[in-house]
């Protein structure tokens, strides 16, 4: 048996009791032995398992019961009794446990005329799981509701929530998200576990190249930089990197975001709230009198925004945020389309960053497989890297579910504003011209990153097609 203390004779001998054996004692650290506790006994299968039985006896009960409200008052107290019943309180543990132990980024409660839908996206990608017995539905969303803080009472209007819970060796915020269907409320709970998030910048994925550039381009005292990708793609655990790699007792470091998702460690967090006017705007220019030396704004949303951004950077202060656009180069034209000079521009961008996520291949089940030609042209492999080339994916395996991934990777497009750079775009020109000269200077597009990492055996060429096709259809 595997103890972190092995003089605890009392655990020894209760042991031993227990299964009338006698036994040898070996030396573990506490972490490893949480670790094989998790894998043993409280894999997500065992989780599902549970869950199932759980739902087979309740709807059991059900098809013996008929519940029957009278009005709303009525429903709300029924809910909320039932919210504090065993298997109400023991659903919500097990699908909490089950989404944490499934790597699941988002939990999604959706009602239906006559059944609940809950599904779980893992690696991207949403699954369906086991429902709820249709008496329970009601009393999982007010039991969630409970948990997050939330008015359980108002069923109209949409509520933000959070609360935490505690897993093997960690603690983990759950954010909470409740809508009004016409169907009832539809909730999502995003999971948020930082042990399960590295914010070491040399872990991150990019290329050698890329990764030094970054660091140089990081080290400069002002100037913006941007990460640009749809929701998900990443643009968070980026730029907290960054900001750990820039982390220095010298110097004074601010973010303000909506949400806060991740807390760091000396560095001054402000979570926006609009509801008492204290917007993306209004903590920037109060920021701006305390003296900082980095600013990490979490969404650029408006052109006021962006101009304090850009007058924080002409004033010396480095400044890192996230937009939604579909590559680098398509970043400048929104900012133009704001209202921005192209000359401000020019001064303070020092570097844009698009990223996407990418499904990585399970390395318990990765095989070669070779591509069709139609989907090598897709690719724009050909010749000899086409001949020389091997692909992979995953066959499917218990380790992965059956899907043949396990885990995500980002690929990354850079437009560095270099002074050639700088003086097309002072002479007006244009996106598609701006994305010409960057590949002339050799900084490949998001196709080019996935590329090199489905050759590297990373990923497949499924996904990379998934998360480049708006590269596919430029000229």
């Amino acid at each position: 048996i595997a103890m972190a203390d092995p003089l605890n004779v009392i655990a020894i001998d209760t042991v031993t009791l227990k299964i009338r054996r006698q036994i040898e004692v070996v030396v573990g650290s506490p972490h490893e032995i949480c670790q094989a506790i998790e894998v043993i006994y409280h894999g997500s299968d065992v989780e599902e398992q549970h869950l199932r039985d759980l739902v087979e006896t309740e709807v059991g009960k059900e098809e013996q019961e008929s519940v029957f409200v009278e009005d709303a008052a009525e429903a709300d107290i029924s809910s909320e009794v039932a919210a504090t019943k065993p298997p109400v309180i023991r659903f919500v543990d097990l699908l909490l446990s089950q989404a944490v132990k499934s790597r699941a980024s988002d939990i999604h409660i959706e009602p239906q005329e006559r059944s609940m839908i809950i599904r779980m996206r893992i690696d991207g990608v949403l699954w369906d799981m086991v429902p709820p017995a249709r008496k329970m539905q009601a009393a999982i969303i007010t039991r969630i509701k409970i948990l997050s803080e939330m008015d359980i009472a108002e069923r109209r209007l949409p509520q933000d929530g959070r609360f935490k819970m505690k897993a093997p060796g960690r603690d983990i915020d759950v954010r909470v998200s409740v809508i009004p269907t016409i169907y009832g409320e539809k909730m999502v709970m995003r999971i948020l576990d930082t042990s399960a998030v590295n914010h070491d910048l040399n872990q991150l994925g990019f290329e050698p190249e890329l990764l030094e550039e970054f660091k140089t381009i990081l080290s400069q005292p002002h100037g913006i930089i941007v990460v640009t990708g749809p929701t998900g793609s990443g643009k968070s655990t980026t730029l907290y990197s960054a900001l750990s790699y820039l982390k220095d007792p010298t110097k004074n470091i601010t973010t303000v975001e909506d949400p806060v998702e991740y807390r760091l460690a000396g560095i001054n967090q402000i979570q926006v709230k609009p509801e008492i006017d204290l917007d993306f705007a209004s903590c920037l220019r109060a920021i701006l009198r305390q003296d900082p030396d980095i600013i990490l704004i979490g969404e650029i949303r408006d052109k006021e925004t962006v101009e304090i951004a850009i007058k924080a950077s002409l004033t010396g202060h480095l400044v890192l945020s996230t937009f939604h656009t579909n590559d680098a180069p398509s970043a400048i034209s929104r900012f133009i389309y704001m209202g921005i000079e192209q000359y401000l521009l020019a001064s303070t961008l020092n570097l844009i960053v698009a990223q996407r996520l990418v499904r990585k291949i399970c390395d318990r089940c990765k095989e070669p497989l070779k591509l069709s030609e139609e989907v090598l042209k897709r690719l724009k492999i050909a010749g000899e890297q086409a001949r020389d080339a091997v692909f992979y994916h995953g066959r499917g395996c218990k380790a992965c579910g059956g899907t043949g991934y396990m885990g995500r990777l980002p690929v990354f497009e850079f437009l560095v504003m270099d002074n050639d750079i700088r003086q097309k775009l002072i002479a007006g020109a244009g996106e598609s011209q701006i994305r010409a000269m960057s590949r002339q200077k050799g900084y490949g597009g998001l196709l080019e990153s996935g590329i090199s990492k489905m050759l590297a055996g990373l990923t497949t060429a499924e996904e990379v097609l998934s998360v480049t096709f708006t590269e596919n259809v430029k000229p």
